[in-house]
């Protein structure tokens, strides 16, 4: 039952992880597993990685979406609302103040300090939950294989989406019986390379509100995948075809919605504003965002029915292990361009130590990382 109470505890939660959660949606996700299984038992493992799996199933920002479910498992549509609103609106604010001083000044703030100290701690972090996670969903040599292969490939180039159906499809063949089924998926992916390859001469488009909102809810509605994914979305459209930015604003853009807390996704509200002031800020950021409002609400209360099939079962299983594979290839790539000297090696190692023993609010662990980068690199 909702009440008052579990809707403020809601609303303090994300607007704190709002704040504070640093390094892309893998990390935003292990902060919210802390949170929500760890610290205060509204959910099992289990039921967070179901969770985890229906973010991976529909398009958009994985780690809004896994907010705005959490939203709706404790506090029904009001949740819903309430925990995804939260979330995104500390990193609209942040981002929108950056993009009026980048339009007015010419230039992002540095933060190289802040990161420096920050990323490290968020590797021990996204690999504890990593750990924690895979406990619970590998079940078996299928499921542990399954996450290795799909991590592996992940690493290798392959689509994000294919590489989800691909473990679905494995799993649901060993489990009927019909192990020969996955071949065929994997001959497909091989074959189909990026979903999101085009190519279009620019053609001259002025920027109106209209288009601006009608475009970030259209990425809203059909982007699967990372950042990266976003980009080529992103640069198809705006700098290639419309040229409405050139590559050196897309690239501020995107980097401020990745040094910033809260969702990457935000990269619209700076888009938005540099294109149409606060209105289009705005616009850009509802339309981005308010297709995962939607899926969610559609999606969710269809879990229990998934889960009572033995097909669409096995299909989720395999998803949630696969959704481990790609997490645990992005932790990969992330640890290497975080983790690049003997002080970095030292803030992932301390930063593992507390996990494991003290079991800490990661948000204070987060803000200890970039009290250690400001000591570190802030007076250079």
């Amino acid at each position: 039952m909702t009440t008052r109470g579990s809707l403020a505890e809601l609303a303090r939660l994300f607007l704190r992880l709002g704040i504070t959660a640093f390094g892309g949606p893998a990390a935003h996700i292990a902060m919210m597993r802390d949170e929500v299984v760890e610290r205060r038992h509204w959910l099992t493992d289990t039921e967070f990685l179901d969770l985890l799996a229906a973010t991976n199933l529909i398009p958009g920002p994985n780690s809004t979406e896994m907010a705005i479910h959490l939203g709706y498992k404790r506090g029904g549509l009001p949740g819903l609302l309430l925990a995804g609103s939260c979330f995104i609106l500390p990193a609209c604010l942040i981002v929108g103040a950056i993009a009026w001083g980048y339009v007015r000044y010419g230039d992002t703030p540095q933060v190289g300090w802040l990161m420096y100290g920050v990323s490290p701690v968020i590797i021990a972090i996204v690999a504890h939950a990593l750990w924690k996670l895979g406990k619970s969903a590998v079940k078996g040599p299928l499921s542990a294989l399954i996450g290795a292969l799909v991590a592996g490939l992940a690493l290798a180039g392959w689509n994000e989406l294919g590489l989800l159906a691909l473990g679905g499809v494995v799993m649901v063949g060993a489990r009927l019986g019909r192990p020969g089924i996955a071949a065929g998926m994997l001959a497909a992916l091989g074959a189909g390379g990026t979903l999101f390859a085009q190519g279009a001469a620019t053609i001259a488009v002025p920027v109106t509100l209209t288009r601006l909102t009608l475009f970030f809810l259209k990425v809203g509605s059909i982007l699967f995948g990372s950042g990266y994914v976003l980009l080529a979305f992103l640069r198809a459209d705006l700098t290639d075809r419309w040229g409405w930015l050139t590559d050196q604003q897309l690239i501020d853009a995107v980097t401020v919605g990745q040094v910033t807390p809260g969702p990457v996704f935000t990269t619209a509200t700076f888009i938005g504003y540099l294109l149409g002031g606060w209105a289009g800020a705005t616009l850009a950021t509802i339309g981005i965002f308010t297709p995962g409002f939607l899926f969610v609400a559609i999606s969710q209360p269809l879990l229990p029915r998934l889960r009572d099939s033995a097909t669409t079962g096995a299909l989720l299983d395999g998803v949630v292990v696969a959704s481990l594979g790609l997490m645990a290839s992005v932790t990969w790539h992330l640890g290497r361009s975080a983790i690049v000297d003997v002080p970095t090696v030292g803030l992932t190692v301390v930063a593992a130590a507390i996990l494991l023993t003290l079991r800490p609010n990661s948000s204070w662990l987060v803000l200890g990382g970039g009290a250690a980068g400001w000591v570190l690199r802030g007076g250079m």
